[in-house]
């Protein structure tokens, strides 16, 4: 079974191949890779080296409102959501605290 690390590579050695293969080139200052597992010791390799470009590994990111972490943890996206949730009541309260809508 070949190693986590020597699969990434080889899956981004694909990504870069198959881009080029159709006109594309992939953006390496945004493109960014992350390990998911609630193993600490999992993806021990910090960046990925492919002919003269450097893949940068992450430990989370946010990607269409949801925060993805290494770990895998949902608590960090509770949190996240429960932020977003308390700003936005704050950002309305005096709207609606000042009478002109109906309670409901």
């Amino acid at each position: 079974m070949p190693s986590p690390s020597r699969t990434l590579k080889e899956n981004a050695e694909t990504l870069v191949a198959a881009t080029r293969e159709i006109g594309l080139e992939v953006n390496v200052d945004k493109t960014k890779y992350m390990i998911m597992s609630r193993d600490q010791n999992a993806g021990r390799v910090h960046s990925v080296r492919i002919d003269n470009s450097t893949f940068e590994r992450v430990e989370e990111f946010n990607y269409l409102g949801t925060t993805f972490t290494n770990q895998n943890s949902i608590p960090e996206e509770i949190k996240s959501k429960l932020r977003s949730g308390n700003t936005c009541c704050y950002s309305v309260q005096n709207l609606v605290s000042s009478g002109f809508y109906p309670k409901i």
